[in-house]
This record gives C-alpha cells, structure tokens and sequence, in this order.
C-alpha cells in the first residue's frame, strides 16, 4: 500500500470528519481566506484564525493539485519543491504530488535566498510551491529560478509578476484521481540534512519509507479515531510529518498550530480536545517554566484528555521528564529517536511502557533493528561500551540523491551508519551519549558534551545549557559550557563551577559563557553556530594574549 491510498481510503470511509484544522493565533479574524472550509469563532476578536477540512475536500484538494502538475507536464521522477510555513494547504499539495509519480522536495523556511537556489539545483527541481512569506528571498533568485523551475504562489494577496498564481491555477483542474502506476520501490520524497557540516545533503526516499513510518508512528503510539494529534513542528521536517502520518493510518483529526508559546500550546490542547502533544525540549521546558512561576495556571485549561506527551529530535534531559509528570501525574510519555536518513522517528524508541528507563531512547523501533559498531563501522562493541549507532530496516534512505561519495560513507550494506555516539545497558535499552563530530578531546581523555549538558541541566537556575569544544594550546581541547538562566534568576560563575565539583576533574567546564543557547526550527542546538562564534572569539583573545 502507498501512502495516498490511505489518504483516498480515509476520504471514502469518512467523508464528513475533520481531517486537518489550522490554528494561526497570529493571524486576525478578518483576514481573507482562500478556502471556504473554514469556522472562527464569532464574536471574539483575539479568538485564533481557524481553518478546516474533512477527509474527502483533502483529497480533492490532492487530486486537483496532482492533474494540474500532470497537465503542467510532471511525470514520474519529477521534483516539486514546497516551500510553505505549516498551513492547512500544505498536506494536499504534498499528497497531490505524491499522486503524480512525482518526487516531492520539502524546503527549510529558515532557508536562505542562497540556499533555498543551492538545494533547488541539487534536487533538480521542476516546479516550486511558495508561500508568501518566501515572496523577498525568491523575488532575489527569481532570474536564477526562471531558468531551472516553474513558480507557483500560494497566497491570498497579489500573486508576483515572477509567478504562477497557484490559487487560480488549481481550481481549473478536476478533483477526480488520476491514475499513475506506483509501487513502494519507486522514489516518493527528497529531505534535507540539517547542513551542520555545510550545505545540506539531499536525502531520498522511496514510497516503502513513507508508508513504513506511518504503521511505525501506530503502531507505537496506539492512534485511534479518537485522537487529536497538535502537530507544532514544521512540515517540511520528517519529525512531524511522520508523527502525522499517526493520524493519517488512523483517520483521526490533527491540529496544525502557529505559535509555540505556552499559551498557545495549552490553549490549542484545551480547545481542540487534543489526546496527543509532540514537543521539542525547548516549548516542554517553557511550559514548565511559565507553571512553576505561576505565570499560567492549568486550572484554567481542559487537559484530562491529554494522553500522550512525547519529545524527539535532540537528547531528552531526564529531569525535565520527572518535572513534568508532577504537573501531569499519570500521562503517558514516550522519545523517539531517529533522523532523515532513516525517515525521521522511531528507528529507537522508549516505549510508553517502559517510563522507568527515562533517559534512554530505547529499544528498536517497530520493524527496525539497531547495533552498537565500532569506528570501522561493521564490528560491534561489547554490551556497555561507547560506539556509533547504526540501524536497517524499511526506513533507511536509498541515497543521499547525486552524491555516492557521501552515501558511501554511511551506508554499510543495508545499515545506515548514524553519526550518533550511543551504549546499551544490560537490558538491551540505548542510550545517546553524542553526535560523533561533537566528541571533545581534551588532554588525550574523550568528552561527550550532552553528559555533561544532563548534569548541569539539574542546576536550579539553568533553563538551557550547550557544551561545545574550544581550542586550547596544551590540551588541544576544552569544554566551555554555554548556559542559559531562566529569566527570573541572577547566577554568576562561581556557582557553576561550586556546582560542577561534583563531576570528574577532566569533565568539568573550562570555560562558562551565559547566553542564550540557539536551536534551530527541530529542537536541535546549533552547535556549529556556537563553535563558529566563541572559537573565533577565542583565537582573538589568545592573540590578544601574546
């Protein structure tokens, strides 16, 4: 089965329910929508610009989006870029571009100009999809983009001169399927690597990926017809994308929101009914923050129906889980583990059962098997040593698409080499101990920075902390670690460093910088921005110094 047959059975069997809702609290009431599947709330004027769509207008939506690229001349292998902040159009186009044989190309929108040209031309994208908050940084490459790839503006103001109005377009074309032969070998979607070593990798997919994921996300989390996934991360992410694609196998309702605010957040649980909250570490982290000064009261929001709680895409600090459940007594929580090469999470999961072994990411995930290797990439570690990650099973990319040298690098057969440095305790439970490229040697001795990120992290006054390498003339190497206070605390260095007594000499922070700790759109901590910044910064002071 593909994945769109799912979308097409659920449009069948269930006509009439709400598929997908976009909440946009940033949004006013009065603004224009484009579709008519849509309610707001009247007579509330800072209520949330609401929109929604039943199962059977999505895949109308898909089919008419699908027979205008066929008519525009996508066939199978195509690419079509979609560059769009979440909303309540980007599932269908995604779906209708999956209908066609077409490869669909999700972008970053925190893309630049530069790099939104740079992946365009890696992908070999046909036809790219862009919403209006993209308008400045394509009209720059518009020239550029004239000679490689049709346009399309999806928006609800003027349509730029350098661009196909998508809108206009799309309702000319029958809603009706067309019917392209697929099967789940053929290439279905390319992502993109999170560029933390330059330019980012392009990722490829085939249809097998896709639909494996979705069984993966339900078969771990238990997806009913009553469930409301809030889905908050980006789509253009395999993250949440593939935790949707839950609700998707299902047919259940999902939530796209805007806004990662605690009250935003709390406020779409509670109205929505949603059973099922996916977080990134940073908005779980401001939750917790805003309850324990009182600033929100969850008195005054609906969350008995709120089942599931779960975090992916970086590590999970032990104590942030144990924090939440005093507000959340009961809940079910359950991390995932797993990146884009392996089309995003559950390759390793805890398991909603096992919330005993919080701080570990688990144990293979459904239809997945994992190891431990050593640095040749093939032999195994004995049971409780340190060693790279490696997984196979139906979700592992077939290529990084026109780079073989990189491929080559982390495929070993059927296994994707991973990048992330890990142990298995006695009961067969992982544990992430670091990205393998963020091992710090100092002195001869190896550092693995989130260790040290889980301790510090138990300090009262620090919301946030990264711990990165900074060069030094005798040891090669030091930690410097990058915290983050919560806004209503003072702390000075001497805690921290009283505080870091208790680790081991060689581990403890050389050097402690308060700032604000960067993530990017995932979760993910921008190691390579901080290294780039306080290195440089470091090599100034040492010249300074001689």
């Amino acid at each position: 089965m593909l994945l769109h047959e799912i979308l097409e059975t659920n449009a069948k069997n269930y006509p009439s329910d709400v598929a997908l809702v976009e909440l946009n609290p940033e949004i006013s009431e009065k603004k224009k929508t484009t579709w008519r599947e849509y309610s707001l709330v009247e007579g509330n004027p800072t209520a949330p610009y609401r929109r929604e769509i039943t199962w059977s207008v999505f895949d109308e939506k898909a089919n008419r989006v699908a027979n205008m690229l066929i008519a525009r001349g996508v066939k199978k292998g195509d690419k079509v870029g979609i560059l769009l902040m979440n909303c309540l159009e980007w599932l269908p186009i995604y779906f209708g571009i999956l209908k066609t044989g077409g490869i669909a190309v999700p972008l970053n929108f925190r893309y630049t100009a530069e790099e939104i040209l740079y992946c365009i031309d890696l992908a070999q994208v046909n036809i790219l999809m862009f919403g209006t908050e993209f308008i400045g940084r394509i009209e720059t490459i518009a020239d550029a983009l004239d000679k490689r790839c049709v346009t399309y503006y999806v928006g609800d103001n003027t349509c730029p001169a350098f661009a196909d109005n998508y809108f206009m377009q799309v309702s000319n074309y029958p809603s009706s399927k067309p019917f392209i032969p697929l099967t789940e070998d053929d290439d279905a979607a390319i992502y993109f690597s999170s560029g933390t070593t330059g330019f980012p990798k392009a990722i490829l997919h085939a249809h097998r990926a896709l639909i494996h994921a979705a069984r993966v996300e339900q078969n771990h989390h238990g997806q009913t017809r009553d469930d409301v996934f809030l889905c908050i991360p980006p789509l253009y992410h395999t993250g949440a994308k593939m935790h949707w694609f839950g609700s998707l196998i299902s047919a259940s309702k999902a939530i796209l929101l805007r806004g990662t605010t605690p009250e935003t957040i709390l406020s779409a649980i509670s109205d929505e009914g949603c059973t099922i909250v996916w977080l990134l570490v940073p908005w779980a982290q401001d939750i917790l923050e805003k309850l324990d000064y009182k600033s929100i009261n969850l008195e005054n929001y609906n969350v008995k129906q709120f089942r599931l709680m779960h975090i992916g895409a970086q590590p999970v600090p032990q104590s942030l889980i144990k924090h939440w459940q005093e507000y959340f007594p009961g809940q079910a929580y359950d991390t995932n583990y797993g990146l884009s090469e392996s089309i995003g999470p559950g390759a390793v999961h805890l398991g909603v059962e096992n919330i005993r072994k919080v701080g570990a990411i688990g144990l293979p995930g459904y239809g997945w098997q994992a190891k431990i290797v050593k640095d040749d990439g093939v032999t195994e570690v004995e049971k409780g040593e340190v060693g790279e990650l490696a997984l196979k099973g139906p979700g592992v990319m077939k290529c990084y698409y026109r780079n073989q040298k990189a491929t080559d690098e982390v495929m070993r057969g059927e296994w994707l080499l991973t990048g992330d440095m890990a142990q298995q305790d006695d009961e067969g439970f992982y544990y992430l101990i670091d990205r393998k490229k963020d091992v710090i040697v100092c002195g001869g001795e190896n550092l693995y920075p989130v260790e040290i990120e889980n301790f510090l992290r138990k300090y009262p006054k620090i919301k946030d902390v990264a711990v990165i390498g900074l060069p030094d003339k005798r040891l090669g190497e030091i930690a410097a670690a990058i915290i983050e206070i919560y806004a209503e605390e003072t702390c000075q260095k001497d805690e921290i460093e009283e505080y870091a007594k208790a680790l081991p000499r060689y581990k403890r922070p050389r050097e402690i910088i308060f700032a604000k700790v960067p993530r990017n759109a995932t979760g993910k901590i921008e190691k390579p921005l901080l290294r780039k910044l306080y290195n440089a910064d470091k090599i100034v002071d040492e010249q300074n110094r001689s």
